[in-house]
């Protein structure tokens, strides 16, 4: 960064930042914490891979250069994925900005704060998370409930040997497939609606199963009829050649004839099946028992853990060795 006292700046800025304050890189959405400030870089670990990423204090400067050449903002798309953490520990200092929905960075005299920084979110290091045992909450969604009745019928019965399922195990996997099926969507547009907002132009953004990225469709409807007829027609065009049959006008003029369906339909029968109802009750019951069944396995695996977590002490103290303690041999002298 151009300058020793810039440089100095965001050290300072970050030595401010409260000990749990969770980042995020701007596209990604990866969160990670600043563990550690030396002379020339910034210690950073991620959260999901629990790594430490050392950020140069060479690259701040290249990154800060773009920012300053750029007109308008330095759009975020230009970024490698492994450059996002860059961006967000920039916007900390006090000269630069982050529009989070505009997807720039750029200098400015009048500060807001970063948006990509959440002091309310704690941070954990992958040992940390790896022992710290937090208390299971289940979420009210309606998917979640189903997904768990699915998860459980699926274990009790061969999903790959339907045909030597029986029919009521049958139905039971087609109500809730159907159930998960429809609430799942449901939370789909939910989540996509929310990820609209934070994602810029065609840039992919990952995530631990997978990637999305921002597409436009184009959807077409016509005028009203007499307009798109007239517009052709002085364009020279034959308003036959683009006239079509209505089906719900020839319906209107079967219901007044004594035309059979069959004389101006081609009628193909199909046959599927459809679901009649759901038994709320049963549903219900069976959801809690699972709950009850979740709940006695995290107090077991909690149990375990106290005591493993007993045992790793009980052998701390027999193997430690204190540099400053004395032995006695067996005949009482010292050793």
């Amino acid at each position: 960064m151009p300058g020793t006292t810039s440089w100095h700046t965001l050290l300072e800025t970050v030595a401010e930042l409260p000990p749990d304050a969770t980042l995020l890189t701007p596209l990604s959405r990866d969160p990670f914490q600043i563990t550690e400030t030396q002379e020339h870089r910034l210690l950073v670990e991620y959260k999901r891979e629990s790594e430490t990423v050392p950020l140069q204090r060479e690259q701040f400067e290249t990154l800060l250069q773009r920012v300053q050449d750029a007109a308008g903002g330095f759009s975020l798309d230009r970024l490698p994925s492994e450059a996002e953490p860059y961006a967000t520990v920039l916007s900390l200092h006090p000269q630069f900005e982050l529009d989070d929905k505009a997807g720039t960075l750029t200098e400015t005299d009048t500060p807001s704060g970063s948006p990509l920084v959440d002091t309310d979110v704690g941070f954990e290091s992958g040992s940390a998370a790896a022992t710290k045992r937090t208390e299971r909450e289940e979420p009210e969604l309606p998917v979640y409930a189903d997904a768990l009745l699915l998860i459980d019928a699926l274990e009790r019965h061969d999903p790959t040997a339907l045909d030597g399922m029986e029919t009521a195990a049958l139905v039971n996997l087609y109500t809730l497939l159907s159930d998960v099926q429809r609430n799942a969507d449901d939370l789909r547009q939910d989540v996509s609606a929310v990820l609209l907002d934070r994602l810029h132009h065609d840039h992919p953004v990952n995530g631990q199963y997978g990637s999305v990225q921002r597409t436009a469709r184009r959807n077409r409807s016509l005028k009203d009829d007499e307009d798109v007829l007239t517009v052709l027609a002085d364009a020279g065009i034959d308003p036959e050649r683009v006239t079509s049959v209505d089906p719900a006008k020839v319906d209107e003029a079967l219901a007044v004839t004594e035309l059979a369906e069959s004389a101006v339909y081609e009628i193909e029968r199909s046959e599927y099946v459809r679901k009649a109802e759901v038994d709320e009750e049963e549903k219900e019951s069976r959801l809690q028992g699972l709950k009850d069944q979740l709940t006695g396995t995290d107090e077991e695996t909690d149990e375990l853990q106290r005591e493993i977590e007993a045992l790793e002490a009980r052998i701390d103290d027999l193997t430690s060795f204190d540099s400053g303690a004395s032995f006695r041999s067996p005949s009482g002298g010292e050793t």
